[in-house]
């Protein structure tokens, strides 16, 4: 057995309509499921998901207000008014601030762009800035990716006689600001079709309506806070990224080849990873440190010069970032295992002095990646008292909601169930603690504490080829609401398995099933082989991806997760002795059981330092039900093991030593026309020295010695001759006995019975052997042999 590293939820497979997509769009039936698995479940709207041609940019004039700000814009550059776009600090406000910024520049307005610094004026407007840009000489202010719960600065604002425009994607709350306008596909009552845009989504669709077309000049820029962002990559995202990557991969911008060479993905497939992974935390890192502004010149710069200094200037505060984040995390995690063990913590609330504000969020998630726990991360200033904290969630715990029960400890907050952002005395600290975990254990259970797999499609190894692949990837971009999928193989049988890498610490497989197979990968599970046997039938998860080398096209599984559902055997008979602990060590301690059936096998492999069970001893075994049983030697008889195992449950890895030295099989056995020959040459000799003779007769009936030891041994316990100092005598008129009354004898043949069940028995019979032992359903020997 081996346990996958998280719980698999698979979606419902089966659908009437699968053949009707299979048959009018001529797909693949994994395909088809896919797309009726995502809500995609009807021909029409399967075109418009998989073909870009289906696909159409809506009308921003559907979005509330957008004539109302257009006609202010267009009055502001007739008029020659200074406008100042009011950004936010990360990927998303970023690329909307530059965005906004050459949309407006394009039309000829009189233009300047102010994102807030996160240490010194927290997020979104505020009203000394919004007061400074009035005394600046500013008469419009354009808010991008924030501004939607700007009550109080939007009333400033109108008092000081600035006109206000918000753009923004947040969830609008109860009560809105009093704008001159605002833009938000969210805002109640708005008509717009598709609500998922990001906040530069929101500004390409204003650019859309000043331009009277689809800016697909600008879509490179775009492409970034909508991937950065984490928006459903559906509806009209879907295909803003979908043109957006391929105007990254050709964009003639400075700052953006700038920041793809730092990237190093200048010359690849630009994918919404590369987007994701690479060039979104880089413009972050730049907001997260210190000002965000190097992060929009960037987006900006017209000089190759210019945008190569800035790229690396952010990159620095890419790195510098990251360092950041392990510094604060090794610290988190020494706080968690000496004052909050997750074995007494159902919510983890990890809190530092002086920790930076801006990447307390990662570190959040980091120790849910670790600890799969509920997490809050704070930064305490201890001047004023007050800690600042990002919250990450799990499946099953409302972050949001939960924190909503501690509003009168909680001044500041918001979020959403997974995510959430809070400031707060530093002093609540403890009693925010004691009632979330109060609160966590009354909806979490144990099993909500191991990470959620969703998968997508259960496929058999001869369902996927290069074909299929190639029409999954029509699929693309993934993101949220549209994830890689997830495929799960299940019970399929290995063809091979090993470590490759020069470290050794990754994993190939290879998976059969119906006379078809496939490769698979599992980065950084090279220890795996340790776990499986090769004759396993394993469940694997992960992603499907096209392997091209040496001019060779196939496809294959790159694993996340694998599972073995049932005990597995593991045949470590051929070990030797010098490597035993080496082998032992790869057995977690905590789950190991080592027996011996003979009090001196502890011994004699040297394992004085272990703790072994001596079956002949003293002490009582524990349970061994989902233990890893090692039998370190054969027993004495075949009724000790089967016993061991019946009267302490079922355990989920045994592995076979088995360890000995006679060896009964290979010595000769008599059969009793050679005990009735030798008995009949007794009775004529009446008596026979052992010592002098017995070399001699074994040579003349082609026996060893030993034979003649063993007979002569079995005969004397039986009555039938007495021996002594080598002198054997008949006995006269003996009591009529079987050889199975004779201890020696039965000994003997229990060996020899041993011997041939463990010790030289195929994998397949040994296997089955303790299969009938354990009453579990016994293996296919044909299934297993063709792997042998």
């Amino acid at each position: 057995m081996l346990k996958p590293k998280a719980r698999w939820k698979i979606k419902e497979q089966a659908s009437s309509q699968i053949d009707q997509l299979v048959n009018e769009l001529n797909v693949a039936p994994l395909v088809a499921t896919l797309l009726i698995n995502r809500g995609i479940d009807t021909v029409e709207s399967a075109k418009r998901f998989l073909y870009k041609e289906e696909m159409t940019f809506h009308d921003p004039f559907l979005l509330d207000d957008m004539e109302r700000v257009v006609t202010r814009i267009q009055a502001a550059v007739e008029e020659n008014e200074r406008i100042l776009i009011f950004g936010d600090y990360d990927a998303d406000g970023v690329s909307s601030t530059a965005l906004m910024y050459k949309a407006l520049q394009s039309i000829g307005a009189s233009v300047d762009f102010y994102i807030p610094n996160r240490f010194t004026e927290g997020y979104g407007p505020n009203e000394p800035a919004i007061r400074k840009a009035k005394e600046e000489g500013y008469q419009l202010v354009v808010t991008v990716d924030t501004g939607i719960a700007a009550v109080d600065v939007a009333n400033v604002a109108k008092a000081i006689n600035l006109d206000f425009i918000v753009t923004d994607h947040h969830e609008a709350p109860p009560v809105l600001p009093d704008a001159y306008a605002i833009v938000n596909p969210k805002k109640p009552g708005c008509p717009y079709p598709f609500k998922g845009l990001a906040g530069v989504g929101v500004v390409l669709k204003v650019a859309q309506a000043l331009l009277g077309r689809v800016p697909k000049e600008w879509l490179d820029i775009a492409v970034i806070g909508t991937v950065a962002d984490l928006v459903p990559l559906v509806d009209e995202n879907r295909l803003l990224v979908m043109e957006g990557l391929h105007v990254l991969q050709a964009t003639e911008k400075p700052g953006l080849i700038a920041l793809k060479k730092k990237c190093g993905i200048e010359s690849q497939v630009i994918q919404a990873d590369h987007v994701g992974f690479g060039i979104g935390p880089r413009i972050n890192a730049a907001g997260r440190l210190d000002s965000a502004d190097p992060a929009v010149d960037l987006l900006l710069s017209e000089t190759q010069e210019e945008a190569e200094q800035l790229a690396t200037e952010i990159d620095h505060l890419n790195k510098e970032r990251q360092a950041i984040v392990s510094e604060i995390t090794e610290a988190a995690v020494a706080v968690v295992e000496e004052y909050y063990p997750p074995s007494d913590n159902s919510v983890l609330i990890i809190a530092g002095e002086g920790w930076n504000a801006g990447v307390i969020g990662i570190v959040a998630s980091r120790l849910v990646e670790r600890y799969y726990r509920p997490t809050i991360v704070l930064s305490i200033d201890q001047e004023k008292g007050l800690a600042k904290g990002s919250a990450r969630s799990i499946e099953g715990f409302d972050m949001f909601a939960e924190l909503s029960k501690s509003r009168d400890i909680l001044p500041h907050f918001g979020g959403h169930p997974m995510a959430a952002g809070l400031t707060m005395k530093a002093n609540d600290l403890d009693e925010l603690r004691m009632r979330l975990n109060q609160q966590a254990n009354e909806v979490l259970t144990e099993d909500d504490f191991k990470p959620v797999t969703s998968i997508d499609l259960v496929a058999s190894v001869d369902e996927i080829s290069v074909s299929v692949i190639k029409q999954l990837e029509q699929l693309a971009p993934f993101g949220v609401q549209n994830p890689t999928p997830k495929v799960l193989l299940q019970e399929v049988q290995l063809d091979q398995m090993r470590k490759i890498g020069s470290d050794s610490n990754h994993l190939k497989v290879g998976f059969t099933e119906n006379g078809s197979t496939l490769d698979g990968i599992g980065f950084h599970l090279g220890y795996l082989c340790e776990e499986i046997t090769s004759h396993a039938k394993v469940s694997a998860v992960g992603t499907l991806s096209i392997n091209e080398w040496n001019g060779r096209v196939k496809p294959q599984l790159m694993i996340e997760d694998l599972g073995v559902s049932e005990w597995q055997l593991f045949d470590w008979r051929s070990i030797q002795k010098t490597r035993l602990h080496e082998r032992l060590s790869t057995i977690p301690v905590e789950k190991r059981v080592l027996v011996a059936f003979n009090k001196d096998t502890q011994a004699k492999l040297g394992l004085e330092k272990e703790t072994v069970y001596d079956v002949s001893g003293q002490g009582n075994l524990d349970d061994l039900s989902n233990q890893f049983v090692v039998l370190l030697d054969i027993p004495r008889a075949r009724e000790q093991l089967a016993s061991l195992f019946s009267n302490h449950g079922e355990p989920s890895r045994i592995y076979t030593i088995f360890f000995h030295e006679e060896d009964g099989f290979f010595t000769t056995n008599p059969n009793r026309e050679q005990f009735k020959w030798y008995y009949a040459f007794l009775l004529k000799k009446k008596s026979f020295n052992m010592k002098k003779h017995s070399e001699d007769l074994a040579k003349h009936k082609g026996w060893s010695r030993h034979t003649i030891n063993f007979m002569s041994k079995v005969f004397c316990e039986l009555g039938f001759v007495t021996i002594d100092d080598g002198m054997l005598h008949v006995a006269s008129n003996p009591q009529k006995k079987g050889l199975d009354e004779s201890a020696t004898y039965r000994e003997k043949q229990e060996l020899a019975y041993i011997e041939n069940d463990f010790v030289y028995s195929s994998y397949v019979d040994l296997k089955q052997w303790f299969a009938e032992v354990l009453e579990t359903k016994p293996i296919d020997d044909t299934t297993i042999k063709e792997t042998v």
